[in-house]
């Protein structure tokens, strides 16, 4: 757990809480919006976690029935450095999935890539997008085998204390379920009381390299080996050994119990009394010390850790009341706004970048994607709590180099940051996401948040991501292109947000082109605020770059190249990002209000919206907000479309593949910061909402 207390000393409190509002009972507002489980339902397991770790639960409040819920919210335990790889006995090497591109830019441009034909390209790209993924460490749950026989299910998951509860009948027999997560270790602690002598079961998993699953292959038991190394009277030490992978697995029992091995990777507490509490703790091999049996904790002592621990959370930091308003859609609002909170704090708040799916269950091998990363963090530093958000930036710190390498394979100056990636920072190959852009400008926006979050942090901020700043700008003002007879820069070569356009034919997408002049414009006020000189390049470009085109009906084009934007689907499908020039981002001499709202008001009634993804709605919001119209805000954050479903447990639900979607959560809480406290310019009270919205909140800190 070193890395995670690196980052303590540079954040701290913010002295001064901006409020709208008057007192909040914030015990009131988490509580009320708990979530209750009264059935084995797939889709509503419950999750406890510190941000680097997270176990994931049934309705039995351990994971009794992971068969059950394989193809719902899985019930996952998964850490920071739980990473696996299958062998290499070929010896791909990223160069075997390299392309060569010609974008017109002076120069050639080396690709990673997918191949479809067959032989060594199409298998090394496969090979390096499955590799390395995330581990699922291990399946702990009650000795039950038939799903059917559980009844009378009452299970809670109390926020302000991060604890779920959860009652039930097994054959008739009562049974009791308290589990919390440690906030400072990987680990879980539960205690079971039943009219029965209860029993835990302990299992490994071979991991299953899959795309999107549970990663838990059961079928392969030779390929691994959990092993007890060292045992006492009430705790046990296993070494489980995957191909080179090994980490360690600490149990501890409080009451009378024994501990039996049943098979090659599976275990069996069994109490003695109708009572266990008890202890599992994860350590990845570095951590391992041989002394580690002795220092146990017992269940109780978790729970109070975990209880000052979220409490402090949920004090700490920004909260909204939407309790005296009468529209009856502001109570929906609250519960999402409530959850989402709990949930990236459990999945978002680790050393790196998040998946889509977070700590929960694997999505793209478990791998993160980094033009998410502004809808995961942005609202760790509007809702006051910018100490979670240092983390995630200080990895793009360590890996630099791999940036770097990048933009130098590919011609460029400065650092560019790939779109699906591991904790090495390596890229994955992709036809897709090896052309996106728009992640390159998401540190810059970051780490600009992070310094108006931490005012009284200004000099050690600017230290520490100063350099990071400048060279992702470097690259920026190298990948456009000057037109020297239109005496405009121009964006092309590239995918944008809106996945739908093609690299080689794309020209300037208008939310790039506006994200461009933000975050150049950023990088220049970075610059003068470490004592150095703007830099005359980066000027011009701002100046000169192309304004958004648009056709005769004054409608923003999915990109200058896109002539047909409102006639062919495919430029009115998947993200709306049109929306995110004057939304996401603040208003700048490119993207003009009266057009925009327009074209709004044009997406809002024809868009394809099945093909949107979860944070398109929050975007559409903010939007709406800054053109000031607060109706449709509210109206585009509950959407009744498939994707913008918000589940029992708070997670956005896309489809049956992702049935979580983070960014959608992050999107969301950005979104009320926004409505709540407004932008840079803005002096109008809650501008998001409409005017009869009693919206009190305290905590929350305006966009640019």
């Amino acid at each position: 757990m070193k890395i995670r207390n690196l980052f303590l000393g540079l954040i701290l409190p913010i002295g001064s809480i901006p409020v709208f509002a008057g007192h909040i009972n914030r015990y009131r507002v988490v509580e009320r919006n708990c979530p209750v489980v009264t059935k084995l339902d797939s889709l509503q397991s419950l999750s406890v976690g510190n941000g680097h770790f997270a176990f994931t639960v049934d309705a039995t409040g351990l994971q009794t029935f992971p068969d059950q819920y394989a193809h719902g919210v899985c019930l996952g335990t998964m850490s920071d450095w739980g990473w696996h790889s299958f062998s290499n006995p070929h010896h791909y090497q990223p160069e075997d999935a390299f392309v060569t591109k010609d974008f017109g830019r002076g120069h050639q441009e080396i690709y990673s890539a997918q191949f479809k034909s067959q032989g060594r390209q199409h298998d090394a790209s496969n090979w390096l997008r499955a590799n390395p993924h995330r581990l699922h460490l291990g399946v702990v749950g009650l000795d039950f085998t038939d799903p059917s026989k559980l009844v009378s299910v009452n299970e809670r998951l109390c926020l302000w204390t991060g604890m779920v509860k959860s009652r039930f009948l097994y054959k008739g027999k009562r049974y009791d379920v308290q589990t919390v997560c440690s906030p400072d270790r990987d680990e879980i602690a539960s205690e079971v009381i039943s009219d029965e002598n209860p029993r835990i079961r302990f299992r490994f998993p071979y991991p299953t390299g899959g795309h999107s699953d549970d990663a838990c292959n059961w079928s392969s038991d030779g390929k691994h080996l959990t092993e007890v190394i060292k045992s006492s009277p009430h705790a046990v030490l296993l070494r489980h050994t995957i191909d080179a992978t090994i980490y360690y697995i600490r149990v501890t029992w409080k009451d009378k119990a024994d501990f039996k091995v049943t098979g090659r990777n599976s275990f069996l507490l069994s109490a003695k009394r109708r009572k266990i509490d008890f202890t599992v703790a994860f350590f990845q091999k570095s951590e391992y010390q041989q002394s580690c049996l002795r220092t146990a904790t017992d269940f109780h002592a978790v729970a109070q850790k975990a209880a000052r621990y979220w409490m402090n959370y949920w004090k700490k930091g920004a909260i909204v009341d939407f309790s005296h308003i009468i529209d009856p859609r502001a109570r929906e609002l609250e519960r999402r706004v409530v959850l989402s909170q709990y949930l990236l704090a459990v999945n978002d708040a680790g050393n790196m970048p998040p998946q889509e799916t977070g700590l929960t269950y694997n999505s793209w091998f478990g791998k993160f994607h980094l033009e998410m990363v502004w809808w995961h963090e942005a609202q760790f530093a509007l809702w006051g709590h910018p100490d979670l958000l240092v983390p995630a930036l200080d990895w793009y710190l360590r890996v630099e180099p791999v940036a770097r390498s990048i933009a130098r394979r590919q011609g460029f100056k400065g650092v560019r940051w790939m779109k699906m990636t591991d904790p090495s920072g390596m890229e994955a190959p992709s036809n897709v996401g090896s052309y996106l852009i728009w992640q390159q400008l998401h540190p810059i926006y970051l780490a600009e948040l992070l310094y108006r979050a931490a005012p009284d942090k200004s000099k050690e901020i600017l230290n520490r991501y100063g350099d990071m700043v400048d060279k992702t700008a470097k690259f920026m003002a190298d990948f456009v292109t000057y037109d020297s007879i239109g005496h405009r820069y121009i964006l092309k070569g590239c995918i944008p947000a809106q996945e739908t356009l093609k690299a080689d034919s794309t020209v300037n997408p208008p939310f790039e082109l506006s994200y461009w002049h933000f975050a150049l414009s950023t990088a220049q006020k970075w610059r003068e605020r470490r004592g150095l000189r703007r830099v005359p390049l980066w000027d011009r470009i701002i100046s000169q770059l192309s304004p958004l085109a648009m056709n005769s009906d004054s409608l923003y084009l999915a990109a200058e190249s896109a002539v047909n934007t409102f006639k062919d689907i495919r430029f009115t499908s998947d993200h709306p990002a049109v929306l995110g020039a004057l939304g996401v981002l603040p208003q700048c001499p490119l993207a003009q209000p009266v057009v925009m709202r327009k074209t709004l008001q044009w997406v809002w009634n024809n868009w394809n919206w099945p093909t949107t993804w979860g944070w398109d709605y929050p975007m559409t919001a903010m939007c709406a907000a800054r053109l000031g119209e607060p109706e449709r805000a509210v109206q585009a954050l509950l959407m009744a479309k498939q994707k913008n479903t918000y589940l029992v447990n708070g997670h956005n639900y896309q489809d049956d593949r992702l049935r979580i979607y983070l960014p959608g959560n992050g999107g969301l809480l950005t979104a009320v910061a926004m409505m709540c406290a407004g932008w840079d310019g803005c002096t109008k009270s809650n501008p998001g909402f409409p005017a009869d919205w009693d919206v009190r909140w305290q905590g929350l800190l305006p966009l640019p």
